[in-house]
């Protein structure tokens, strides 16, 4: 008899080695509450897949080694199809057609344009709340339109803490529009011109950056003073 995995339990696996970067089983056993048999199972039919990854590592320096799980590329991009029924590749097609017919730095004026109107947008729906209710509006937005976007408050060496205070760490854990960033990677600092318009109150600082190979995005919002 074969056994069947369920697609929601492998998108579960994804999602979560995304968010954490990289996972052991046990964390997996937990989160799901099957037997490590079946998490071995997933991993090793999203490991045959291509999308995921793993290394041995010995963290107490004793023992067996334990595998290490990680997203492939292969295994980002396939987690943003499914949290996105975007048209990557479509819009790198039809922007690399613009740049050819009217010129690289009239396609960065229009990209430019497409964030000043997205901005807006943002002000509208994040009116005069608190500094925290404005972020976790912004958060929401942002998981509206397909991103994994979640914020904390943290302290000044950004350990996330209980109480907000002055400062938040903003996290994307996928980019809808990873494709068009690769080609055209002045889009993410249009990105980061947007979130300092619509925060006036905050100094925004990218932190991390999925382009350079990291995880994840993040931004660091920190209140004027």
């Amino acid at each position: 008899m074969v056994t069947i995995q369920q697609p929601s339990t492998k998108h579960d696996i994804l999602e979560y080695i995304l968010k954490h970067s990289q996972v052991k089983t046990a964390e997996l056993v937990a989160l799901l509450d099957i037997s490590p048999q079946a998490v071995r199972r997933h991993l090793k039919s999203l490991q045959a897949e291509g999308l995921v990854l793993y290394s041995s590592k010995v963290t107490d320096g004793i023992g067996r080694p334990q595998h290490v799980y990680k997203l492939s590329y292969k295994g980002r991009e396939r987690l943003s199809r499914e949290l996105v029924n975007g048209c990557g590749d479509f819009a790198v097609s039809l922007l690399d057609t613009v740049s050819d017919t009217i010129g690289q730095e009239q396609v960065g004026s229009i990209l430019k344009k497409q964030w000043e109107r997205k901005a807006e947008e943002y002000r509208n729906h994040l009116g005069d709340a608190s500094l925290k209710e404005r972020v976790a509006a912004l958060a929401k937005l942002r998981r509206d339109e397909g991103y994994m976007a979640e914020f904390y408050a943290v302290d000044s060496n950004r350990t996330q803490v209980d109480e907000a205070g002055s400062r938040f760490l903003f996290v994307e854990h996928n980019c809808t529009i990873s494709n068009v960033a690769k080609s055209f990677p002045s889009i993410c600092e249009h990105e980061l011109e947007m979130f300092t318009a619509i925060l006036p109150d905050f100094t925004v600082e990218r932190t991390q950056w999925i382009i350079n190979g990291e995880h994840n995005c993040g931004y660091l919002l920190q209140i004027k003073k």
